[in-house]
């Protein structure tokens, strides 16, 4: 079934480079033949964000920091000018200060604990609350998770705390903006060698630890995720909301 998202036009937020699971997502869509927008944070990512734009074709690149409600806001007011519905929304930010990673989570700062919830959850929310008007025929908003959120996992600390609100948050979303025939779901990815992920101590031994007890016997395949966020953002889709699709080679049930 070629061409899933003919005719659609997506929002990806937080592709900051070729190893981003946005990244990935990107390109399936663009696959998949969607018409995309794309976001940076600040100057230091335009560059690099610009750069994968042409490479992917996209229609548009804009600026907003997901911490700062007046680019909420703008983001807002521009697709609002544009004057075409967006179709599809992917939400791929998260944040937490190394150091909060690296000690025991009973030592995470006040300061840390509230960035980590800002940028990783009430950014979708304010997201949701910017794209809601342009989505007029419905569509999907899908953000990314990940086990953390449900299970305590060595040094995800404040991040797992930030991944539970935020699949909470999901499930709200997608309470309020189901008669708008808008969906809200999650895909909880298996650990991936991002550029974020190494900020998480011993990242390695959990690559290791999937690769050794998931049901598949591997990590999680950037393409897998993607694929995944295509079927949700997709018409194949159009029954799911609320949910959260893991994509982690099974990993997620199993107990030991």
């Amino acid at each position: 079934m070629p061409q899933l998202l003919k005719e659609k036009t997506a929002l990806i937020l937080g592709l900051a480079n070729r190893w981003s699971l946005a990244y990935s997502i990107a390109r399936a869509f663009c696959r998949e033949g969607a018409q995309l927008i794309l976001t940076y944070q600040g100057d230091r990512q335009q560059e690099t964000v610009e750069e994968l734009a042409r490479e992917l074709g996209a229609a548009r690149v804009m600026s907003c920091d997901v911490t700062q409600e007046a680019d909420v806001e703008r983001l807002s007011e521009m697709l609002r000018a544009e004057g075409d519905d967006l179709h599809a929304v992917v939400h791929s930010i998260a944040f937490a200060n190394k150091d909060d990673l690296a000690r025991p989570f009973q030592m995470t700062s006040r300061e840390g604990f509230q960035l980590a919830l800002e940028v990783s959850c009430y950014s979708l929310v304010a997201v949701a609350r910017a794209v809601a008007p342009v989505m007029r025929q419905g569509g999907s908003i899908t953000t990314l998770t990940y086990l953390g959120s449900q299970r305590v996992l060595p040094n995800y600390n404040v991040m797992g705390v930030a991944k539970a609100a935020l699949e909470a948050s999901m499930r709200y979303l997608a309470s309020e903006l189901g008669p708008q025939q808008i969906r809200v779901n999650a895909i909880s990815a298996g650990p991936v060698k991002t550029a974020s992920a190494r900020s998480i101590k011993d990242f390695s031994k959990i690559l290791e630890t999937v690769a050794e007890k998931a049901p598949l016997r591997r990590p999680t395949d950037p393409e897998e995720v993607a694929d995944a966020a295509v079927f949700l953002a997709s018409n194949l889709g159009r029954g799911v909301t609320g949910n959260v699709l893991y994509v982690d080679s099974g990993y997620q049930i199993m107990g030991i």
